[in-house]
């Protein structure tokens, strides 16, 4: 029996399960979205059906008729909990669930997708306030290390849970143990990514073929398949030029002359990239306008083993000139699935002076830079404290930990594994 392996969102989506509205799971292809939905199979009361919209029969069952797609389902007087998987497939399918939803008060309902483009287009509108969705991602790095090595995976919860103990002010950040350890599997982390198939082999060259398998499903099925673009040759072009672009901001119309697309094609395929959970964007914080650049976005990617992938560049950390970008797109990974509460930006003026990533809610500013090497604050980082004065900075780093004061601002460099 394959072992499954806890995913950190299965706290957050519990704490709903008691609740009417239908639970919807989002994210990328071989994720993880099917095991995690069969996970709470045993976690539920009454009667449960789990199935597969993968499946023609099932979905025109349910496309013809809901009535009779419960009632196939449902015995009279139970409690019935329905797991619907691949909802996008199915032609109408917010519509669909909210007859279910509206016409039948004892089914709770739990569906998984891929396409967050279609869920918005084809679920969501029909669906206001009857639905709590979730997204989920690859492996993060604690779910990564909890394949590979538990022990290492404890001491990496307590690091991190002062991580954010720290940003949400209640103390300050625990001293590193086992750094040698964890730097080794991050560095093994960034380069192959956290796809469970992949995390859970130990084989490279196993690795190499899964990952590219992944990518070359995606291709095929949804961009080509789903969302029918049919030169997908031009669309990894241009995925493979965003590769190069980590930590820079995307200048479209350089893209699309480097690669000979329309400019209005590379915006629909960043679009697509976008709502299919390939990458990540980020848009630049400011309050001065004269001064801080407001339009020029990055793009970071949710999964750095695809990216590896699509550049077919698989050299172990050490080796590669593009390890900055691997540190710096990892923080960002990291920040978009476990610091969710904060608005994330990053911060460039017109002069130049940049800080990686911004942190924000309410009033709240927290800097956070990434510097692969070198222990001490650089002059952008020092202007943006100047400027902003927050109580609160970060500066990520490969294993070098300490604190210090700058003014009113506890600084903190913390090691890449504490994210």
């Amino acid at each position: 029996m394959e072992q499954l392996y806890p995913r950190s969102l299965e706290n957050s989506i519990t704490k709903y399960l008691h609740r009417k509205e239908i639970i919807g799971i989002r994210g990328a292809r071989q994720v993880g979205k099917t095991t995690l939905l069969k996970g709470f199979l045993s976690s539920v009361s009454g009667d449960q059906a789990f199935i597969s919209m993968d499946l023609t029969e099932h979905r025109r069952a349910l496309e013809e008729s809901p009535f009779e797609f419960i009632q196939r389902q449902k015995r009279a007087g139970q409690k019935l909990t329905l797991f619907l998987d691949e909802i996008q497939k199915v032609n109408d399918a917010g519509e669909k669930l909210k007859i279910i939803y509206d016409h039948f008060p004892d089914v709770k309902i739990m569906v998984s997708g891929s396409s967050s483009l279609e869920l918005k287009t084809n679920v969501l509108p029909a669906l206001v306030g009857r639905l709590l969705l979730f997204e989920l991602y690859t492996f993060d790095l604690g779910e990564y290390l909890n394949v590979k090595d538990q022990g290492l995976w404890k001491i990496y919860q307590a690091k991190h849970r002062s991580l954010q103990a720290f940003l949400a002010g209640n103390s300050l950040i625990e001293k590193p143990a086992f750094p040698q350890e964890l730097v080794k599997h991050w560095k093994e982390y960034v380069i192959f990514g956290g796809y469970p198939e992949i995390a859970k082999s130990n084989e490279e060259e196993e690795k190499k073929t899964l990952l590219k398998n992944i990518f070359n499903l995606y291709l095929e099925k949804d961009i080509a398949g789903f969302f029918k673009i049919e030169d997908t040759s031009s669309f990894g072009d241009f995925l493979k030029a965003l590769s190069f672009t980590i930590g820079n901001l995307i200048n479209l119309s350089s893209l699309a002359a480097k690669i000979s697309l329309p400019f209005r094609k590379t915006e629909e395929y960043l679009h697509l990239l976008q709502h299919t959970y390939i990458i990540h964007i980020v848009k630049p914080f400011h309050r001065n306008v004269l001064t801080e650049i407001k339009k020029s976005p990055k793009a970071y990617f949710l999964d750095l083993g695809l990216r590896n992938a699509v550049l077919n560049n698989f050299i172990a950390f050490d080796n590669r000139t593009d390890a900055g970008q691997l540190m710096e797109n990892h923080v960002c990974r990291q920040l978009v699935s476990h610091f969710g509460d904060y608005d994330l930006h990053f911060w460039r003026t017109t002069g130049k002076a940049e800080v990686d990533f911004i942190l924000t809610r309410g009033e709240e500013i927290i800097p956070v830079e990434v510097k692969l090497s070198g222990k001490t604050v650089g002059k952008s980082f020092h202007s943006f404290l100047k400027v902003y004065r927050p109580k609160k900075a970060i500066i990520v780093t490969l294993d070098h930990f300490a604190q210090e004061q700058i003014n009113q601002t506890t600084l903190f460099y913390v090691p890449v594994f504490y994210f």
